[in-house]
């Protein structure tokens, strides 16, 4: 992901533009994130199934560095919030409403 972590300022009036609506916008932009920041869950969650054990004592919680380094490294990725806002101002992320359906 080439997002870049940090905060900016956005013009709202570019959030509101794919809608027509900045609420609209928001939701599903919010929406977005809930589902990469699941995603992003569950792929931590699966690789550190790989070191869960039945024992836990003090020396083996201190001598799994490789635990501490993927850990680190989804610290370091950027929020969700980001990545939604992001994909959904280049238009990768698509969304309706119910009411254009009927």
């Amino acid at each position: 992901m080439a997002v870049n972590a940090s905060i900016i300022t956005r013009d709202n009036e570019k959030i509101a533009e794919p809608s027509g609506n900045i609420y609209e916008s928001i939701v599903v932009i919010g929406k977005r994130a809930r589902q990469i920041a699941a995603q992003q869950k569950e792929e931590l969650n699966s690789k550190l199934a790989e070191f869960a054990s039945s024992v836990d004592n003090l020396e083996e919680i201190f001598e799994n560095r490789e635990q501490i380094e993927i850990s680190k490294f989804y610290e370091r990725m950027p929020k969700p919030s980001t990545v939604a806002i992001d994909e959904f101002m280049d238009g990768k992320v698509s969304f309706r409403t119910p009411d254009e359906e009927a």
